[in-house]
């Protein structure tokens, strides 16, 4: 029997610079994630993907938690990253902010894994300073959006209320989508999803 395939295995499939092994740990468990479509691979397994010990992966993260929440927070940084590109893509306010929503659901349905571990894994209580923070970012880049369209300031009672409003249509449609609740109701997910944003912004000028 070849041994050929097992020494494939266990070929590291990323390197690292002096100094950025936090960073290449969590990219790689970003990697790993994705590919798998679930969390469940050990620090054990990360480290060797990346060619180190075990104990070095532990000098960074105590557990797979620490890795989990740090994955999860650069998993907010993207999608607000992901937001403000999309959103400057439009002069209008209204515009940018549909393309914001748009984003949004696209993040989600391009890194399913990442975006069920990054609102599903951890409880709000239970992230660390650095998941709060991210997730602040992302907060506030849908706060702004909202408080151009409304043209009020962005700590306005009225904005707050739209951002959540907002943010609960996003986020729910996302997920009925990864959960494939509409595959039996559209055959065009992104019309689907562009019908309701532009449906939504509608009820909003209305009222």
């Amino acid at each position: 029997m070849s041994t050929s395939g097992s020494r494939q295995a266990d070929k590291p499939t990323a390197s690292y610079h002096h100094g950025n092994l936090r960073e290449t740990l969590v990219a790689t468990g970003l990697e790993l994630l994705e590919s798998g479509q679930s969390a469940e691979f050990s620090l054990r397994e990360l480290a060797r993907q990346v060619g180190v010990s075990a104990n070095a992966s532990y000098r960074h993260f105590s557990s797979k938690e620490e890795l989990l929440s740090a994955m999860a927070a650069e998993g907010f940084r993207r999608l607000a990253a992901a937001q403000a590109t999309a959103m400057q893509t439009r002069a209008a306010a209204s515009d940018s902010f549909l393309e914001g929503g748009r984003a949004y659901v696209s993040f989600a349905r391009q890194h399913p894994a990442l975006f069920r571990l990054m609102f599903g894994r951890f409880s709000v209580v239970n992230r660390n300073e650095e998941m709060q923070a991210a997730g602040q970012l992302a907060f506030q880049g849908l706060r702004y959006g909202v408080a151009a369209v409304l043209e009020s300031d962005v700590d306005a009672a009225a904005v707050a209320t739209a951002s959540i409003h907002a943010w609960s249509l996003v986020h729910g449609l996302s997920q009925l989508i990864l959960d494939g609740q509409f595959d039996q109701h559209a055959t065009d997910i992104d019309a689907l999803v562009d019908a309701v944003l532009r449906q939504a912004a509608a009820s909003r000028q209305k009222s």
